[in-house]
């Protein structure tokens, strides 16, 4: 480490920090609610004024930090936030919904609902989609007289598991870029994965925890039906093609590109293409543009132009924000010898250095009750070892993510939208929609790691 450079070259007083910004991070969301901008914030200004700490170097980290990340994947964001806004004012969503009850038959409703979670998890906000689809769940759950914990287990665990694993997701995209991973090859890895996520959360809804609850749905949603989601959504809906080409096809560009990057030689005319068009920046912009094809009328057009974008920009603003100030922690923790103490504590232990990201994610999750705080804290930790703990930015980043996703209890806002709406008990939510995270968190992770033994990330 260059001491021109380093924020600090004491291993004690890097050590002693790197403590009190994760217990304080944690500390002020847990106890206090501070919102996480100002509880990751106040903690990496006090690390700055240790004894020990080189302000100069500290302010320079704090700042390209913070720039780097949000240059590599700020517009992106926006972008993505813009997509999942067409999507759900367009009816999209309940066209996905119908394409997976057809795909996989109506008396398989569990399974059909936890498929369109795998999907639209991607794009949508979790709670925001099961706010969506909470009718069809209890009319589907009355239909086939079952318990609501039957019906909405598998749906609830997938829509968290993409949410937080699969970008461009905000969380996941963020924690992408802090960690440096290739986002084509953290979308396909992370797919798979979250794919054997979320039927272990089926599997635990349907086989496990559903037949033990025995909550019903309720009547107040009886008879409706797909197309009875959103009453005040358009009367036009768009075809399936339609409504799964802003997701589809953006992924498809991006992992595109990581693929040619990978058989193609530098200087084809096909690796020139595609380097363009997988650039996240535009695959996402046709993404935005092949949403607003969906829109049926003029009023609807007009809101796209204004309402809807101004929605994204607040929805984003959050992500925008805590992901500059976790690649600032990043940065710091880069300039210190903290890094390197830890990572060796892994490797002299022989400890699978697959699971400190694991651990992290899992920390921050069950802390702060937030998947998204959960997924950057851990890429900002454990960005600046990756070297020393020989471990690839895409495992880093795909075993935070599995962590950050366990478990969902009742400090978690998506717990309680999840809960409320289906009406089941503080007792039984814990164990279907906990045990549903935990089980597809896990199988994720382990997913995860068998990717990455065998080398392909």
């Amino acid at each position: 480490m260059d001491p021109s450079t380093a924020v600090s070259t004491s291993a004690a007083i890097s050590l002693a920090g790197f403590a009190v910004v994760i217990f304080l991070l944690l500390f002020l969301i847990a106890k206090w609610k501070w919102h996480v901008f100002f509880a990751l914030l106040i903690p990496i200004m006090l690390f700055g004024i240790l004894p020990g700490i080189q302000q100069n170097n500290f302010i320079d980290a704090f700042e390209s930090g913070f720039g780097n990340t949000l240059g590599s994947i700020g517009v992106v964001i926006v972008l993505g936030s813009i997509i999942a806004e067409a999507l759900k004012h367009t009816g999209a969503i309940q066209v996905i919904t119908r394409s997976m009850v057809n795909l996989v038959g109506s008396q398989r409703m569990p399974l059909a609902l936890t498929l369109t979670g795998f999907v639209i998890g991607v794009a949508i906000f979790s709670d925001v989609a099961y706010v969506i689809l909470n009718p069809l769940v209890h009319s589907a759950a009355k239909t086939m007289n079952v318990g609501i914990a039957v019906m909405s287990t598998g749906l609830v665990g997938a829509l968290q598991l993409t949410h937080a694993i699969v970008p461009p997701t905000p969380g996941p995209l963020a924690a992408a870029a802090i960690v440096g991973a290739d986002i084509g090859r953290t979308i396909i890895f992370g797919g798979i994965a979250c794919l054997f996520g979320s039927l272990a959360c089926w599997a635990w809804g349907v086989f496990f925890a559903g037949p033990r609850i025995k909550t019903m749905a309720s009547d107040e949603f009886d008879g409706v039906s797909i197309d009875d989601l959103d009453e005040d959504g358009p009367k036009e809906l768009p075809s399936t093609l339609s409504s799964y080409t802003p997701i589809v096809i953006p992924i498809l560009l991006i992992g595109t590109q990581s693929i040619v990057s990978l058989l193609v030689d530098e200087g084809h005319i096909l690796r020139t293409i595609f380097l363009y068009l997988g650039w996240p920046v535009v695959a996402l912009s046709i993404g935005v543009w092949l949403a607003y094809r969906n829109i049926t009328n003029d009023e609807d057009r007009g809101k796209a132009k204004d309402a809807w974008v101004e929605q994204a920009l607040k929805t984003s603003a959050m992500i925008l924000v805590v992901t500059g100030l976790g690649g600032s922690l990043s940065a710091i923790l880069r300039g210190t010898p903290a890094v390197d103490f830890i990572a060796m504590l892994f490797t002299d232990y022989g400890l699978p250095t697959i699971l400190l990201p694991f651990v992290i994610g899992i920390i921050g999750n069950m802390i702060t009750g937030s998947t998204t705080v959960g997924v950057i804290t851990a890429a900002s930790l454990v960005a600046p070892m990756l070297a020393s703990l020989s471990l690839s930015p895409e495992a880093a980043m795909l075993a935070g993510a599995s962590g950050s996703v366990i478990i969902k209890y009742v400090n978690s806002s998506y717990f309680w939208v999840c809960t409320s709406l289906s009406k089941l008990s503080v007792p039984d939510a814990v164990f279907s929609y906990g045990g549903a995270t935990l089980v597809g968190g896990l199988v994720s992770f382990l997913t995860v790691c068998v990717m990455w033994g065998v080398g392909l990330i």
